[in-house]
């Protein structure tokens, strides 16, 4: 066996045995105490399910059961956290289907998503984008997932699974009857960049900001470069402080197809824009080459967290409107 022969290479392996020591011990202590609690869950159910009675079961023995835990064992086992643990179990009957690296807080809140489907696509966006409790929560808050354009079931990686419509941009602290001009826009989402990327989806690293194209006859700026990983291209981002035009749709397909011509690496696929604006005609998105170019698309953004029937609205009248554009006659 081979020793480190530095004092400096010394502290650096056992700094690497401490650290992977604890993260086994803290993914081991979190697994046992998740399926503590699971196994408490189920319980409950089960009991619960042989009452007569289901609204008084949750009163009585719950608040029995949390008396005598609480003499037992001490805190963790008020009737709170109990009703807790029962929803933990009726959202994830199924052991094996529990994700240990997300902690108990992570579990508490994806339990309360009263959709299967979403509760399981959390669990696996919150391990791939590494969020804490507090960004998924403010995920959950504004419907990131009914936000895309179309429902992510589909294990090919397609420019529509990608892109939300509206984005909420409402980490930049702006007031939502803010009067801002695009750069002020643009420089919040730069100086909020990791947000911004946690917004904008999976896969998406920072190319650059204003980035000049240069033709034989004239100088272009892009607002805003992205490179997506799983989609494997280029993603141009343009701010608009305005209602969608005609003459930005026909900026942006300019500037995609300048992109795929002088900057597309001959491994990318096709370049992808998306327009943000305020608000979007949509005669003007079906009657422009918005309605046939898969790599083009037209999003709104907010500056602040819409209220949840707001939401709610917005995210249905968009669904209603890509079922009929995408609907074969």
């Amino acid at each position: 066996m081979s020793y480190p022969q530095t004092e400096n290479a010394l502290f650096a392996s056992v700094k690497d045995i401490i650290i992977n020591a604890r993260q086994l011990a803290y993914r081991n202590s979190n697994s046992i105490l998740l399926n503590m609690y699971w196994q408490i869950g189920k319980l409950v159910v089960e009991d619960e399910q042989q009452g007569k009675e289901k609204a008084a079961y949750g009163k009585a023995v719950l608040k029995t059961l949390s008396k005598q835990l609480t003499t037992e064992f001490g805190k963790g086992f008020d009737e709170r956290n109990l009703n807790n643990m029962r929803a933990f179990y009726i959202a994830f009957p199924i052991w094996n289907a529990v994700r240990t690296e997300l902690s108990w807080t992570h579990y508490r809140i994806i339990s309360r998503v009263a959709n299967e489907t979403f509760r399981t696509q959390y669990v696996k966006l919150t391990i791939e984008g590494n969020w804490d409790t507090r960004s998924l929560q403010r995920n959950i808050d504004s419907n990131y997932i009914g936000r895309s354009i179309e429902p992510a079931e589909s294990k090919k990686p397609a420019p529509t699974n990608f892109i939300k419509d509206p984005y909420i941009f409402e980490f930049l602290g702006f007031p939502w009857d803010s009067s801002l001009t695009e750069n002020n826009i643009e420089t919040a989402l730069i100086n909020h960049l990791q947000k911004f990327l946690m917004e904008l989806g999976k896969g998406f690293a920072f190319v650059a900001r204003q980035q000049h194209i240069v033709t034989d006859t004239s100088d272009f700026f892009v607002d805003l470069v992205f490179y997506n990983y799983y989609l494997k291209c280029f993603v141009l981002i343009d701010l608009k402080t305005s209602k969608l035009s005609h003459a930005d749709i026909g900026q942006m397909d300019m500037y995609v197809r300048m992109y795929n011509d002088l900057k597309k690496g001959s491994d990318d696929n096709p370049t992808i824009g998306i327009i943000l604006c305020t608000e979007k005609d949509e005669t003007i998105v079906k009657y422009s080459v918005l309605a046939e170019n898969e790599q083009l698309f037209a999003s709104k953004y907010r500056l602040y967290m819409p209220k949840e029937e707001e939401l709610k609205q917005l995210i249905e009248q968009d669904r209603i409107n890509f079922e009929l554009d995408h609907t074969t006659p």
